[in-house]
């Protein structure tokens, strides 16, 4: 059947209010962008004219500001999950004005389908291309799309000409099935390809198609400054000692890296090392740096659920795609993030804490254990499942007012169960076989800021017998002083003392 061009004003009027609306991407790559614009101004004038409008959103992870942030500001938003990064949506979800539920973002497709989360009515997707018998080829971003295809009854296609359609071919696109049938995922090499190369959809679903040249939504990423390379330095060398070591192979293992700038150094720190062999990577979202040491042979290949890299970056690959075609691969997030794969092919998990204990739990979420920052992402599909899982972070914010160590976190995301290594700019901290009151001594000794070390060390003594040195008057006594004085460093431990 033919497709029906339309306008992105048409294609919002296809939304109703109360409607669950799944989005594609993964990050702000592969979101639509018009047609969310055009649903919060619809949004904004049915209040104004004193009628409810609001829809529930899944996404594959973060958004930008034509998804995201557009319908938070125009208050439209009945619910949202799984993550978000947006400046305007994280402030409406802690002021309790768009209800957020976090999530493991390899589930979300799946609980979707067992219908834990209610249906889809529409899907709104961005495309590279989209054909009359009802082809779609995603374009830099995956994140749910397969399943919110499947499920909506209606599916408006944003075809961006800004992604050539020449990009077929870098997609895997499929859905595993349902228990009590699912069958092992086929993933056995990063590279492994088990679906198609596009969502094959009943075309007569597809309500309409809006044209758009709207660019991603790409940041550039912050240059390198003496933290961020001094933990990219500590990883590596500390990876480096792992092979010579023997507990890792020589021939070394896939990484998966989380997302920052953080991130994009560790990721630039081991491609530089040249006892590091090239490497392949299992990962969610790939960045500039992955582009980067692929250039430079140091990067085999790369399988993931976006390019979420900036947009030079982005030109060079559409530019080259002879070269890039064949050491890329976008799956959807219940691939890319699977627990399954990730213990198979035992990938070297590297993702950032905002927050963690001197015992090892680790805060991902939560700013002060109340406000929510971006979400639990996948940090927890490949931390659980990882054959090391490493988290870094700088030892301090705020010039040094608070700590990223503290007595016990203030919001719970990881477990000690499941963290074997942190890494700071000062060093790394190894937990592996270690006792709460050893992994608190190597944490204050290799990773906390030294303003900060006597401090934790004087918390130990406070705590009581027992297998964890707990004191449970005193856990929180960082995110007191922090909110009475604005620096941790004014703790007292003093009126702590029996």
């Amino acid at each position: 059947m033919a497709l029906k061009f339309i306008t992105a004003e048409e294609a919002a009027a296809v939304v109703q209010h109360n409607d669950n609306v799944g989005f594609s991407g993964f990050t702000p790559a592969g979101c639509p962008k018009v047609v969310p614009e055009a649903l919060a101004k619809r949004a904004q004038a049915e209040h104004a004219a004193g009628r409810e409008f609001k829809i529930g959103m899944f996404t594959g992870a973060s958004t930008g500001p034509h998804l995201d942030g557009a319908l938070a500001r125009a208050g439209a938003v009945k619910f949202r999950t799984p993550y978000q990064s947006n400046k305007d949506m994280r402030n409406a979800i802690n002021a309790a004005e768009a209800p957020y539920f976090d999530m493991h973002l390899s589930m979300l497709a799946q609980e979707m389908r067992y219908g834990f989360l209610g249906p889809v009515n529409v899907a709104i997707v961005e495309a590279a291309d989209v054909t009359e018998d009802g082809e779609i080829v995603p374009t830099s971003g995956v994140g749910i799309l397969p399943t919110i295809c499947r499920m909506a009854d209606k599916i408006i296609v944003e075809l961006n000409d800004r992604h050539p359609k020449e990009i077929r071919g870098i997609h895997d696109l499929c859905e595993p099935l349902d228990p009590p049938y699912r069958q092992d995922l086929g993933i056995n090499k990063p590279d492994d390809r088990v679906g198609q190369p596009f969502v094959k959809v009943d075309p007569a679903k597809i309500v309409g198609v809006v044209r758009t040249s709207e660019p991603n939504d790409e940041s550039e990423f912050a240059p390198l400054d003496e933290v961020t390379k001094a933990i990219g330095d500590n990883v590596a060398k500390f990876l480096v000692s792992e092979i010579e070591a023997g507990r890792i192979p020589a021939e070394f293992l896939p990484l998966q890296s989380g997302v920052g700038n953080v991130a994009n150094a560790v990721l630039g720190a081991l491609g530089d090392n040249p006892s590091i062999p090239a490497f392949n990577v299992y990962t969610e979202v790939i960045q500039d740096a992955v582009i980067g040491l692929m250039k430079k042979g140091r990067v085999k290949f790369a399988s993931g659920c976006s390019l979420s890299v900036s947009r030079p970056v982005i030109q060079d690959i559409y530019a080259n795609l002879d070269f890039f075609k064949d050491k890329l691969l976008l799956r959807p997030q219940e691939y890319s993030n699977n627990p399954e794969v990730v213990r198979r092919l035992g990938i070297i998990t590297i993702n950032t804490a905002l927050e963690a204990d001197i015992f090892g739990n680790v805060n991902s979420t939560h700013v002060n254990g109340t406000r929510m920052m971006n979400g639990l992402g996948g940090s927890g599909d490949f931390t659980r499942s990882g054959y090391l899982s490493i988290f870094t972070t700088p030892s301090t914010a705020k010039d040094g007012k608070i700590s990223a160590f503290v007595p016990m976190v203030s919001h719970h995301d990881h477990s000690e169960h499941s963290v074997k290594i942190f890494v700071t700019e000062y060093g790394v901290a190894d937990l592996r076989g270690k006792s709460p009151r050893q992994r608190a001594e190597e944490i204050i000794e290799n990773c906390v800021h030294p303003d900060y070390r006597p401090l934790l060390r004087q918390y130990l003594e406070l705590g009581v017998n027992g297998q964890t040195p707990q004191c449970l008057d005193a856990c929180f006594a960082f995110h007191k002083q922090i909110a009475e004085t604005g620096d941790m460093r004014d703790v007292d431990w003093s009126q702590y003392r029996g």
